[in-house]
């Protein structure tokens, strides 16, 4: 909504515009009349709508045509007053002013224009009956008010439709003539519909009818108020009730009643609650609420977030096979402007059978966008109402931005809940099917992938020691010149090379020795395709030889050419060594019980997990 509200009043002379303003002031018929009043300011505390208000007066005695045009260009309403007992006035607003006003605004940016019938005291008769074709005339005419200067007859009122007509617009809902909403105002309130609809029924019972008046308007309807409304839907629409619930048809009829009878405030405040601006677009401040995230910090989703994601999943999976079909997720994003998943998402994460995503991968997919972008999460929690519905500020309280990474290697914990892991490795060392793998799809299971809905990434969750972890592998581009500081930024590096392939692991210890040997993020090297006869590497040594020069693990056997799903161990283990980066050297027996008594001290966890983590340094 507007910050203030700028109003312009033009008109023949003699009719009255300078008394007008003058008896608003002072509350009372000026004896001594100026060509013209200075511009004046409301405040806005003594102002219905609480915005400050400027009241511009024009005459043609003291003022030019350029100065004229340049009022016009600033104004945010202009009232064109005639007087009711001047015919030529009358005349003068369709000759003259309107086409003015017009050639000398955006066509673009309409500008709502009120018509002023003053000194209606002078005469029995109203205007109205000539007025009435003007104003079916041009839809820029948002009303018109007869009106007295002189016995302050609807003076009050007069500025007051003037400020509604800039807060509250009817230009942007109303088609005057076809009689009915906009195609915008009906796609934005059929949005707030269906966020308003919890269960996903296709009506609004009393309960969620509730729920939207104490949102929009801090007050819940009574019983006997709500059966009202339905009751006058029920009169006028015969589809605008089901179930005793509100249908789409009913809602949108409702709001056209209100628009029609002169009640656009109703509808403006349930656009802007749901966070609509005078284009009805949704606004940037509401999608982007300020968010600040410290360099070695990473996003996460918290409890509350998660909590409302799920809440949204459950509505809209229908069926209660805990995945979302095509026409579920079509549904589920219809509230969006644009499908924001594309055909990459089923190879990012796990779906079913029928290759649909499951419950698992749904949140999956919302904490790698968290994590990657979270500008664009608080944007398509936005579009999901998420404000509105979990009854917070903005997107940005779902958000946890988690302490710098320094801090969580010198207290020796963390309380991060994601973990990312970039995968190195030649072209053809198994870097895709590793991935894949994550997701629970042998080799049998990994279809060919068209080049546009290949993903680089899979996200699933792991368990550390009985938390739940997810885990976020990124399969890094192979050419070692074009590394980004995000290809170099992560937990845990993964090099993957294929045992099959004699120089495959040549490029694994390039990778190593050019941007990892001194870094202190943990490394894993994994022997990729070890169901095929191992081949020795063309390389200075082994790769056994190679990791323990260099204090990793010893390489990790891994095959996704399994009868089922493969063994999700490595996770676990890649996981494990991202939660405690601080334990890698843990894999030479010299510190491991400095380990064993720190991670009692730091982690307070059961005597067991420890020893638990004895036997995955052994495996």
């Amino acid at each position: 909504m507007r910050k203030d509200v700028r109003i312009l009043l033009v008109g023949e002379p003699k009719v009255g515009k300078t008394s007008l303003i003058m008896s608003l002031v002072s509350e009372e018929f000026p004896t001594v009349v100026p060509y013209r009043a200075e511009e004046i300011t409301i405040p806005a505390d003594v102002t219905p709508e609480r915005v400050p208000t400027h009241i511009v007066d024009y005459s043609d005695a003291e003022q030019t045509d350029e100065q004229l045009f340049q009022e016009i260009s600033k104004a945010n309403v202009i009232c064109i007053v005639y007087s009711v007992n001047n015919k030529t006035s009358i005349e003068k607003v369709t000759s003259y002013w309107i086409p003015l006003i017009l050639d000398n605004t955006d066509k673009d940016s309409r500008v709502p224009l009120i018509l002023v019938g003053n000194k209606s005291d002078l005469v029995e008769h109203s205007s109205m009956d000539t007025i009435l074709p003007i104003m079916n005339q041009y839809s820029e005419i948002e009303t018109c008010v007869e009106c007295s200067a002189k016995n302050l007859k609807n003076i009050s009122e007069l500025f007051y439709y003037a400020q509604k007509a800039v807060l509250h617009p009817t230009g942007p809902l109303y088609c005057p003539e076809k009689k009915d909403m906009k195609p915008l105002c009906i796609k934005a309130l059929t949005r707030i519909f269906k966020v308003s609809d919890l269960d996903n029924d296709g009506i609004l019972n009393d309960s969620e009818l509730n729920f939207f008046q104490r949102t929009c308007f801090n007050m819940p309807l009574e019983p006997q108020a709500l059966e009202d409304v339905k009751n006058v839907v029920r009169k006028n629409l015969s589809d605008g009730v089901c179930d005793n619930g509100l249908t789409l048809k009913g809602f949108l009829f409702l709001h056209t009643l209100f628009i029609q009878r002169g009640r656009h405030e109703t509808t403006w405040t349930v656009l802007r609650t749901f966070g609509y601006d005078d284009d009805l677009e949704l606004n940037q401040d509401y999608l982007f609420p300020p968010l600040k995230v410290p360099p070695n910090c990473t996003t996460e989703l918290n409890h509350t977030a998660y909590l409302f994601l799920q809440s949204v999943f459950d509505k809209h999976d229908k069926d209660r096979d805990c995945a979302l079909s095509p026409e579920e997720l079509r549904d589920l994003f219809d509230v969006f402007p644009y499908m924001p998943w594309g055909p990459d998402v089923n190879n990012t994460v796990c779906t079913n059978e029928q290759g649909w995503i499951t419950y698992q991968g749904y949140l999956s997919q919302w904490t790698l966008t968290t994590y990657l972008d979270v500008q664009r999460c608080l944007e398509y929690l936005g579009y999901l109402g998420y404000s509105i519905i979990a009854e917070q500020e903005s997107q940005a309280t779902g958000i946890t931005v988690t302490r710098d990474k320094k801090i969580d290697l010198q207290k020796k914990q963390t309380q991060r809940g994601v973990f990312r892991c970039n995968v190195f490795g030649d072209v053809g060392s198994g870097k895709s099917g590793f991935l894949q793998a994550f997701l629970g799809r042998n080799l049998m299971h990994q279809q060919i992938v068209k080049e546009e809905h290949k993903s680089y990434y899979a996200i699933s969750t792991t368990f550390v020691y009985g938390q739940e972890k997810y885990l976020l592998l990124h399969e890094v581009f192979p050419d070692l010149d074009y590394l980004s500081d995000a290809d170099l930024a992560c937990d845990i590096i993964c090099l993957v090379y294929d045992v099959s392939n004699p120089y495959s692991f040549d490029y694994c210890a390039k990778v190593f020795k050019q941007h990892f040997v001194d870094c202190k993020i943990p490394c894993m090297m994994i022997a990729a395709k070890s169901d095929l006869p191992e081949t020795k590497q063309l390389y200075g040594c082994s790769p056994l030889e190679f990791c323990r020069k260099h204090k990793m693990p010893p390489p990790q056997s891994f095959t996704c050419n399994t009868a089922g799903a493969p063994d999700r161990d490595i996770y676990t283990k890649l996981s494990t060594m991202a939660m405690y980066p601080f334990s890698s050297s843990l894999f030479f027996p010299s510190i491991l019980f400095t380990f064993f008594i720190s991670l009692l001290y730091f982690s307070s966890l059961p005597l067991s997990l420890p020893l638990s983590f004895l036997s995955f340094i052994a495996s």
